[in-house]
């Protein structure tokens, strides 16, 4: 794809503070803009893969409705202003919030620009509500950047075998084949018209085909006299037609259950579906899209596999690898700062990539950090994971179709235990050994920033007495890239 801007890096996901990263962008440089902030909702969702030791960015609660809109109001400026005039803007938030956030938009972006209230009807709900109604939709606030925005129509495929009562009354004849039809007047509702005025069929009428094109589709069957004496008239299909324009309530498109292949156990994970319904309505190819709280990235694979631009914002460096990830995996993108040079792969930007970050940020984050550094899976549940933070599986054992994240009912991989301590000693690595003895595993990798001498040795005699290999590496070795032999 070609770069729309050169005043615009494209195809790069910043980890960091998205109020910084906005305030670099230029004025008026994006094409549609789609975020799904963390809802004001007192939802205490079990953080990204289950975790519940952390509450950090993934956290879904605010202090107060003020706080959150406080929160987002600076950000929503800075959006507004690098949306194009022509551009879009998708708010996605829940009941607990949208009523706040529509004034804070109508206010920022303008009450004149507010195009649609777009409901999710994510799933019937699993139980009543215990005095009102169950809540059981998501809302997307739809707002324009003050001139003719950018809009190609969605719509929904007829099913034959399930049409409503109107669509079944026009389409009420059959082909031999099987094929729904209905009979289109083909006269022309204007009457001056000589060159279109003409008999056919026993009929002199101002048609709206030439004479020609009529006797062509007569030929072919297009152009029929329902009964004798009949004005010949036009089968017009319900296979060829668009469909049903989609409308502002969306029922059709699933949530991520927990059966799902796209399911990655990010808690507020929106399937690829509806953000591809959004980009396809509201962008063009090699349009800009920005998210800016990508989470788990679904607008970027989206806005990737329609050939779109885009840019990703998240605070969380666990996000940001893991968005990396998910590009790779399933757009068949690089992450290769040469390829993106010219114009072919992805870059991720600003990870805390120092040992002196590593040191600071969460034992959450710096725990997955080091398992997907070295191309694992990090624990689904870090609570009672009896000394295992991650697996690695050996290449050729991962199968294409997952039965779940954590590829349990596979047997074939190796477990990873990281410490974020300046020296791992010789109790961690007797408790780790513990694990692999209980995990039955031949074969294991501890992350640590250093290893005192009792660790090491006691992982060589470790290996002499049960014949169980423990390989040690440094948050150093993973930095500098050193580390490809050993993990063979």
């Amino acid at each position: 794809m070609a770069k729309p801007s050169s005043l615009l890096d494209t195809r790069v996901i910043y980890c960091g503070d998205n109020l910084e990263q906005l305030k670099k962008l230029p004025d008026a440089c994006v094409d549609l803009i789609y975020i799904d902030p963390p809802f004001n909702s007192n939802r205490n969702y079990e953080v990204f893969w289950g975790e519940t030791k952390e509450k950090r960015s993934f956290d879904d609660r605010h202090e107060s409705t003020r706080a959150y809109i406080e929160f987002m109001r600076p950000r929503c400026v800075e959006m507004s202003r690098v949306l194009k005039k022509t551009g879009s803007f998708y708010y996605h938030c829940d009941w607990h919030a949208s009523h706040y956030v529509k004034v804070l938009l109508d206010q920022i972006l303008g009450e004149n620009n507010f195009q649609s209230e777009i409901i999710w009807h994510r799933a019937l709900s699993k139980g009543l509500a215990f005095n009102g109604f169950p809540n059981n939709h998501d809302t997307i606030l739809l707002y324009g950047g003050g001139e003719r925005t950018v809009f190609n129509r969605p719509y929904n495929p007829y099913d034959p075998d399930n049409l409503d009562e109107k669509t079944a009354g026009k389409y009420s004849h059959r082909d031999p084949d099987g094929r729904l039809y209905q009979l289109s007047d083909l006269t022309n509702p204007n009457p001056d018209r000589p060159n279109l005025t003409y008999e056919f069929l026993g009929h002199r009428k101002v048609w709206r085909w030439t004479k020609q094109r009529m006797q062509e589709a007569y030929e072919a069957g297009i152009v029929v006299k329902p009964s004798p004496g009949s004005i010949p008239r036009m089968k017009r299909y319900l296979d060829e037609q668009e469909g049903r324009p989609i409308d502002t309530v969306w029922m059709d498109i699933p949530p991520i259950n927990s059966q799902a292949k796209e399911r990655l156990g990010y808690p507020t994970q929106k399937p690829l579906a509806l953000l591809e319904r959004i980009i396809k309505a509201s962008s063009n190819e090699n349009d800009i899209v920005l998210d800016a709280f990508c989470g788990c990235g679904t607008a970027l694979v989206a806005a990737q596999n329609l050939n779109r631009q885009w840019i990703g914002i998240d605070v969380s460096p666990t996000a940001c690898r893991v968005m990396a990830k998910r590009l790779r995996d399933v757009c068949r993108i690089r992450e290769d700062e040469n390829l993106w040079l010219r114009g072919k792969g992805f870059v991720v930007r600003d990870l805390p990539w120092t040992e002196k970050q590593l040191r600071t940020i969460p034992p959450f984050e710096f725990e997955n950090w080091a398992v997907i550094a070295l191309g694992g899976v990090p624990n689904k549940t870090q609570v009672g994971d009896m000394g295992i933070d991650g697996r690695i599986f050996p290449v050729g054992s991962e199968p294409s179709a997952k039965k779940d994240e954590q590829l349990d009912f596979m047997d074939d991989w190796y477990p990873v235990q990281v410490k974020q301590m300046d020296k791992v000693g010789r109790p961690d690595i007797d408790m780790f050994e513990a694990a692999m003895m209980r995990a039955k595993r031949k074969k294991g990798f501890f992350v640590g920033f250093d290893f005192s001498s009792d660790a090491m040795l006691e992982i060589g005699r470790f290996f002499q007495r049960e014949h169980i290999s423990i390989v040690a590496l440094t948050v150093r070795e993973i930095l500098d890239e050193t580390i490809a032999l050993r993990l063979a």
